[in-house]
């Protein structure tokens, strides 16, 4: 793993006994001695640490005015960019000019610019691509000298404000920046589990420290890429390169909380971004295909690349993501199948090792969300 990449927390997931394993071209602990399950049920039951440092952070400092730098990001997404208000932040979506996904991320608007976090496989391309088309209006910094972590789980609110008594009063997707010993944290409430929790970007000196600080709490545990996977299975989110990619429109996906009025036809804002005559046609006419939630009958798991037909045979699609599920004690996945045949209910078989096994088509997410709105 010598080409490799290393986090800055990287000597501290060994001294806890991470599995370090090659992902996105880095270093990452997939899992530490208690296991994928148990590290699952601590962040469903009470609060889950998370390094995402290869995750890429880029500030979009507006070189005029803050509108300018709004309206150009909002030029190459599906989303209402200059309705966010400040200290909140939103699930955003670069789209091409076929109406695909060239990646999902997560923006904010912190007053004087906007704070971006994008995929670590497609960082390096979302920042060319933002450099490419904003630097009429906008600075695009890529920031290089911090860790950001993630605090999941019912438990999180509690030891996070232990250290950060301010984040309490946080609700779903506020953002703020809070001075502490450990340095000034850029605190959003998100993350990826479908559980109530945070991301917090740290000063790379003090990241340590805080990390260490959290997990000295009895209800914190580290917790590893495999945890993290199944987690954000059971809550029907999407993984990029898997359920969604630069052939699948956000229609398709059933991104369409995504697109907000203002960008749809009839809106203040209509259209005007990459890909838009496909996107807003499926809006209004609906996709040849969506994705859809699959629960397997028995045990065995669907994984990815898993042909998904009818009872009589015909071929409707394909598994995208797909596991056993810790929380629902069941087999859990999603794909893509002709619209046609995507109703809640609806009864198929998914080819594993040449055996047609049953598979119905069930409702997101598998495992309630506990977002604090």
């Amino acid at each position: 793993m010598s080409d490799l990449l290393r986090l800055g927390l990287h000597d501290l997931h060994v001294e806890l006994g991470g599995k370090m394993v090659p992902f996105a071209g880095y270093e990452m602990p997939v899992q530490y001695p208690s296991g994928v399950m148990k590290e699952h049920l601590h962040t469903r039951a009470q609060a889950g640490l998370f390094d995402v440092s290869h995750m890429g952070q880029v500030i979009l400092r507006p070189k005029g005015s803050y509108e300018a730098t709004a309206r150009a990001l909002e030029a190459l997404m599906p989303v209402d960019v200059l309705g966010l208000a400040e200290g909140r932040q939103r699930y955003g979506l670069f789209t091409n000019d076929t109406g695909g996904i060239l990646d999902d991320l997560m923006f904010a608007n912190r007053g004087d610019h906007l704070f971006v976090v994008v995929n670590a496989a497609c960082k390096a391309a979302d920042i060319a691509h933002m450099q490419a088309n904003l630097s009429d209006t906008t600075e695009v910094v890529p920031v290089t000298d911090r860790a950001l972590l993630a605090l999941q789980g019912p438990g999180a609110e509690a030891a996070l404000a232990a250290l950060v008594p301010q984040a309490a009063a946080m609700r779903f997707m506020d953002v703020a920046v809070i001075d502490t010993v450990f340095g000034a944290l850029w605190i959003s409430r998100s993350g990826y589990t479908g559980e109530d929790g945070f991301e917090i970007s740290v000063p790379q000196g003090g990241a340590e420290g805080f990390a260490r600080a959290l997990l000295a709490q009895a209800a914190v545990a580290p917790i590893g890429l495999g945890a993290r996977d199944s987690l954000r299975l059971e809550a029907g989110l999407c993984l990029y390169g898997h359920d969604i990619d630069t052939t699948t429109s956000p229609v398709e996906a059933g991104l369409t909380w995504a697109i907000q009025k203002a960008r749809r036809a009839g809106g203040a804002r209509e259209g005007g971004f990459p890909g838009a005559a496909r996107i807003l046609h499926e809006l209004a006419e609906g996709p040849e295909r969506v994705r859809v939630g699959l629960r397997p009958d028995g045990r065995a798991p669907m994984r990815e690349g898993v042909a998904l037909a009818t009872p009589d045979g015909t071929p409707v699609g394909q598994v995208t993501s797909g596991g056993f599920g810790p929380s629902v004690e069941a087999p859990v996945a999603m794909g893509y199948v002709a619209r046609a045949f995507s109703e809640i209910g609806t009864a198929l078989t998914g080819d594993v090792r040449g055996k047609a096994l049953p598979v119905t088509v069930a409702p997101m997410p598998f495992n309630p969300t506990t977002y604090k709105r």
